[in-house]
């Protein structure tokens, strides 16, 4: 079968959840034996979102080949269990960038470089994964970030509308919008979504499905009015109703035949409807978990959007362990030794997040102190470790101005230092260190015992700031273990005090690889020994 190519575009308003569409077609091919792919398009300048602010764009996810993405990305991942990789997620700035680094090189003989056709044919050659090479896939998912009508997006559409021609039956677009419920008419309204296809058709595109964002249930006269008004057979106008969990989107779409509706455009046989039972063990699992476990998120970034696979990665650690995890988020700015205890109160565990910059670690490194010496389950991710490793050395080694070279370059007692390989880098983008690197783990800690009795695992990193080895004999020797070690690097990844509870802090970011079919083993040893 040759590849045939999903395209994912939103209209009427952002946010709307088409990176979970996106997600859940690929999850029901998938559940039909057909091997997928899934990217994302962002009609942004900047290269990747590395360099961006959380708040202006939520988490940056991490590939395994250490490309820094959108967290769209971390749906599909979670969704699907695929790898992503750089060839996954592509920028305006980098279509630009090639574009104009074959110019300055000449490869162009000399032409005239324009939108159309240099930067839409590169985008092509992107939606296409033509610079991917051995890859075996029955279908492509792409998804266009932004919505229909702004200025940016427009070359992604052109290039869509050229390869619908080029590809036939091989493509379909999938179209996502919004119809909004007035209260005070207490109507729904499909005007927006009748000018957003209008829109899209005046790009040249026709979508073959409308997927109906809408917090109140659509019946089939609303669903035949969308379909006579834009083009659309009724049994591919969809509904996507708000969900307890995002987790139950796919068995939602399902249920709508949004998986049958795009293979009868292609023309594939639709076939039986597949069973899905490990998916559907999981929302059984999640619907029958009553008991609350309340876990704290100290951080500095007041947002859902920017601890986004922390969160997903708990919430489905509580899941597997018949619990809610009920996250709350604790500003770590706000923290101080008089208020700790009260910001701390009711929670069974306690996450210290990953960061940059000096702003709030003081609050982080201060409740690092007080879980400590209370024994409230804890775990430090990245910056997360590195707070709790400098709590340590203030208030158990006794070296009272202890900190990383980050937060004070004249530290004397640098627990935390720049890594030797980032000593010399001046560019902020993609230049720390990125991707999936080995770990050893001891035998016999509690690590050990959170990931089965493995002592060679790979893990995601994104730092420029490593533990200080110089230090290590000395932590070891007052009770911190350094349980996880790079063997290539001889960086320390995981350190664990073993006579708590759960004390454990990792370099590395475990919640990108942690998926709703194999939540991460340590994400589950943890909220284990919270809920007991």
């Amino acid at each position: 079968m040759d590849t045939k190519y999903i395209f994912v575009t939103g209209g009427v308003v952002s946010s709307l959840g088409k990176g979970i569409i996106s997600a859940s077609i690929g999850k029901l091919l998938q559940a039909r034996g057909y091997k997928v792919t899934i990217q994302k398009f962002d009609p942004y300048i900047n290269i990747d979102p590395g360099t961006l602010n959380p708040y202006e764009h939520g988490e940056c996810y991490v590939t395994v080949d250490g490309m820094e993405t959108d967290l769209d990305l971390g749906h599909y991942e979670r969704f699907t269990g695929i790898h992503t990789t750089c060839n996954n997620s592509i920028t305006t700035g980098r279509i630009y960038k090639t574009v104009i680094d074959r110019e300055r090189h000449g490869d162009y003989l000399g032409k005239t470089i324009q939108v159309v056709p240099h930067i839409t044919d590169e985008i092509k050659r992107r939606m296409l994964r033509q610079e991917v090479k051995g890859e075996d896939l029955d279908f492509v998912i792409t998804e266009v970030g932004g919505t229909i009508g702004d200025i940016e997006s427009a070359p992604f559409m052109e290039a869509i509308r050229q390869l619908r021609w080029q590809l036939g039956r091989d493509a379909v677009c999938v179209h996502l919008t919004y119809v909004p419920y007035l209260k005070a008419a207490d109507e729904l309204k499909t005007k927006p979504t009748q000018h957003s296809v209008k829109e899209l058709q005046g790009m040249g595109i026709q979508p073959d499905i409308l997927v109906l964002r809408t917090e109140r249930h659509l019946d089939d006269s609303m669903r035949m009015k969308v379909a006579s008004f834009c083009n659309v057979d009724l049994e591919c106008v969809v509904q996507s109703e708000d969900m307890p969990s995002i987790y139950e989107v796919p068995v939602n779409m399902q249920k709508q035949g949004l998986d049958a509706a795009i293979m009868r455009k292609i023309g594939i046989p639709v076939g039986e409807t597949p069973a899905m039972k490990p998916w559907n063990d999981f929302l059984d699992k999640q619907r029958n978990a009553k008991r609350e476990v309340h876990i704290g998120l100290v951080g500095k970034y007041d947002l859902q959007d920017a601890y986004k696979s922390i969160r997903e990665s708990l919430n489905l650690a509580g899941i597997y362990n018949d619990v809610k995890a009920k996250l709350h988020f604790i500003n770590s700015e706000e923290i101080t030794t008089k208020n700790v205890a009260e910001k701390l109160e009711g929670m069974a565990g306690v996450v210290v997040c990953p960061g940059f910059g000096t702003r709030g670690i003081e609050g982080k490194i201060i409740a690092a102190e007080y879980t400590r010496t209370n024994d409230i389950p804890t775990f430090g991710i990245c910056l997360g470790m590195q707070m709790m490793v400098i709590e340590f050395a203030r208030n158990v080694l006794g070296y009272k101005d202890a900190n990383s070279r980050e937060m004070d370059e004249q530290t004397p007692h640098n627990v935390i230092d720049i890594m030797e390989e980032q000593k010399n880098i001046t560019q902020m983008g993609g230049t720390m260190r990125l991707g999936a690197y080995e770990c050893e783990i001891v035998k016999g800690s509690r690590t050990f015992e959170a990931y089965g009795e493995e002592t060679l695992i790979k893990e995601r990193h994104r730092h420029r700031y490593e533990f200080n080895n110089a230090y290590k004999e000395e932590y070891e020797s007052k009770g911190m273990k350094c349980v996880g070690i790079n063997p290539d690097a001889d960086l320390v990844e995981i350190v664990e005090i073993p006579e708590k509870k759960w004390y454990i802090g990792t370099q590395f970011h475990p919640e990108y690889s942690s998926t709703v079919l194999h939540p991460h083993p340590l994400f589950m040893s943890f909220i284990e020994k919270c809920k007991n």
